[in-house]
């Protein structure tokens, strides 16, 4: 099932599930240190499931131990998620930068619409998930809490 106004494409759950079950590493851009921001518990909750994280803001230099990166051009490992969680007209940028570094997907949480940043992303060979938490959308396939 798909919220009401996404295209059904960008929610479809083969592909959620797969990059559930095979991504490792997923580049958290927007990561706050505030723990108050949703932003902070996801990257908490991916870390402790055994993902590597990446955090991505240029305010930080790390978080919660972790180095930080200014943008996804600074990071020189592979990504399998760009899990996004900025405002939706920052989006395309981010598809832009994660098509670029040859990320395996693009990933818009939830409230972050972007039909521009997903055909971005779709169009460079990525896979796109938006308007998901891959918080949720881990623990439900993985069973992980």
């Amino acid at each position: 099932m798909h919220r009401t106004g996404i295209d059904p494409i960008w929610q479809d759950l083969t592909v959620i599930e797969r990059l559930v079950h095979e991504s490792r590493t997923v580049a958290v851009v927007g990561l706050s240190a505030d723990p108050a921001r949703p932003s902070f518990g996801v990257a908490k909750y991916l870390v402790a499931s055994g993902l590597r994280v990446l955090p991505v803001n240029p305010a930080l230099t790390e978080w919660e131990g972790l180095p930080a990166y200014a943008s996804l051009a600074d990071i020189d490992v592979p990504i399998d998620i760009v899990d996004v969680f900025r405002r939706p007209e920052h989006a395309p940028g981010h598809a832009e930068q994660a098509v670029a570094v040859g990320a395996g997907a693009l990933w818009l949480q939830i409230g972050v619409i972007s039909e521009q940043a997903a055909r971005i992303a779709a169009d460079g060979g990525l896979d796109v998930v938006m308007d998901r938490c891959l918080k949720v959308e881990h623990r439900e396939v993985v069973g992980w809490s």
